[in-house]
């Protein structure tokens, strides 16, 4: 156990982002976003690979059966195996001059999406149910980003990186619909912007801080409990994974300037603070 985050890949991401524990195949998966580039990571044996996809994938999350769903640019959404990719949504109207951002399944199976600020129009946040149809389900977002649900499944967690806000909204798994949004944490001036986020086993966030040098975590009241260095100015994502899921593994950015953004920026890192994770739920989205 070590609450010192390590580089466990040096990869040089632009924007790494979406690490995701993959239970079957006992990997780490996550993304450099602008690269289009699919990241794997085994920690049993330290071997590394990946794979380009020809254009931006800003997330992603895992089927039933361990393919992935990649969310991408264009509003283009697609099923992801080593050998093969096959479209769900060609491209959203709406969209196609944008790209998604952060993304998650609920517990039946749907995928909330976000996109990112584009010149003519702010961010929005949609849901993609299992049969393939789209809703848009807000409106006027900075940066869609991070988001989680409670453990008891009664709140869902939505991030807004420009509004330096993670929301709380009240979620009906029956129907994937969120309402009542109010504010669960407003980062204050100079502790970087809110990024990724995952949600432990005490029902506690843990968020990433992009320009924050850090991770926080919070209680479920909202209240900070512990902050954890990174030597990356940029942390973009983290989750939980391995056997009892205590490994926290952790996605950088190097971006546009890596000489300013910490010498390991753009890298993988792991640290294990003895706290546990719970596995991600997966889309069961109908090909």
């Amino acid at each position: 156990m070590s609450t010192r985050p390590r580089v466990v890949v040096d990869c040089n991401c632009h924007t790494g982002e979406n690490p995701m524990w993959h239970p079957m195949e006992k990997r780490l998966y996550w993304l450099d976003i602008p690269a289009g580039r699919i990241w794997r990571y085994d920690p049993a044996t330290g071997e590394t690979d990946h794979f380009d996809q020809g254009c931006a994938i800003g997330g992603f999350t895992m089927q039933p059966d361990g393919a992935l769903l990649l969310f991408m640019a264009r509003g283009a959404v697609k099923v992801w195996r080593e050998d093969t990719l096959e479209t769900v949504i060609e491209e959203l109207p709406d969209e196609v001059n944008n790209r998604f951002n952060d993304v998650i399944a609920d517990p039946e199976g749907r995928v909330y999406c976000g996109t990112m600020t584009t010149p003519e129009r702010p961010a929005r946040l949609y849901r993609l149910d299992t049969d393939g149809s789209i809703t848009q389900l807000l409106d006027g977002i900075g940066t869609s980003n991070g988001m989680g649900f409670t453990r008891d499944g009664r709140q869902f967690y939505y991030t807004d990186t420009r509004a330096y806000q993670i929301y709380i909204f009240d979620y009906d798994r029956a129907t994937g619909d969120i309402t009542n949004q109010r504010t669960f944490v407003k980062v204050e001036d100079g502790r970087g912007r809110p990024d990724g986020m995952t949600v432990d086993v005490e029902g506690c966030i843990w968020g990433a801080r992009w320009d924050g040098f850090g991770i926080a975590r919070y209680a479920p009241d909202g209240s900070e409990i512990a902050w954890y260095d990174m030597p990356a100015r940029n942390v973009s994502s983290l989750t939980f994974g391995g056997e009892d899921y205590t490994d926290i593994y952790i996605t950088t950015a190097a971006a546009d300037k890596p000489e300013e953004n910490g010498r390991d920026a753009g890298s993988l890192f792991h640290m294990n603070c003895g706290v546990r994770g719970v596995p991600e739920f997966v889309s069961r989205c109908r090909l």
